[in-house]
């Protein structure tokens, strides 16, 4: 499918930020996806992330979600940049982080499929976290959040956890975890499934044996480790 691919520039909260965006040359009236970032920014995979789904038919906007602290931000998979990632990720707040979400839905809604369009989400890493807080959005129809750590115990910029505002959740949600992930523990896991079919939401848990974190990615080794599926819950 032919794609046209650009950055363009959306509203959040009063400021302007970049965003990458992708769809097919024909897009008017198709669903949206709204494509979160890792630590390492709108960065080479994430730009391809979003060129795929707009390959499979979709409008893919991937919003800068750290301009306000670093704008332009993307590096690779080094431990130096690692370390600068999460400070920014440190720096974040999740009111912010939601305006940014709203502000890329606005914008292909104006441009592509009007109030009507159908939304999505997909996040990875630190954008697996955000996903699920984006999922709290009543305009989001579907989430899928890779590999998110910290859900349970935390907040961007604090606050209660963002897995205690899981009733707020109205669409689906897809989670995706490695079981030799270091920085999730299977615990973890366990309480975001319980607050999931606690509160009623339509969701699956992807658990993988053998993946780290990061298995998504096709650009760092830890994706050779993503070779099996333990099993996959829905609420009953």
């Amino acid at each position: 499918m032919d794609i046209q691919k650009l950055t363009v520039e959306l509203q959040s909260g009063g400021i302007t930020i970049p965003a990458y965006l992708a769809h097919p040359t024909a897009a008017q009236g198709l669903p949206l996806i709204v494509v979160i970032q890792e630590v390492f920014g709108v960065n080479a995979h994430i730009r391809d992330v979003t060129e795929r789904l707009a390959g499979e038919g979709y409008i893919a906007i991937a919003p800068h979600i750290y301009h306000r602290q670093a704008p332009g931000f993307e590096v690779g998979y080094s431990r130096a940049d690692l370390a600068l990632g999460r400070d920014y990720k440190n720096g974040t707040q999740a009111s912010e982080l939601l305006q940014d979400i709203k502000g890329a839905i606005a914008y292909g809604r104006h441009h592509f499929g009007g109030s009507a369009a159908k939304v999505g989400c997909i996040g990875f890493c630190f954008g697996g976290h955000v996903a699920y807080l984006a999922a709290t959005l009543p305009e989001i129809a579907a989430t899928a959040a890779f590999y998110g750590a910290g859900i349970s115990t935390f907040t961007p910029g604090g606050g209660p956890p963002t897995l205690s505002q899981t009733p707020q959740i109205q669409g689906t949600i897809h989670a995706f975890f490695g079981l030799q992930d270091p920085l999730i523990a299977s615990a973890e896991i366990v309480q975001l499934e319980a607050a999931l079919t606690q509160a009623g939401v339509d969701h699956c848990i992807y658990r993988y044996p053998q993946a780290s974190h990061g298995f998504f990615c096709d650009r760092r080794d830890s994706r050779c480790l993503a070779t099996g599926e333990s099993f996959v819950s829905r609420p009953s």
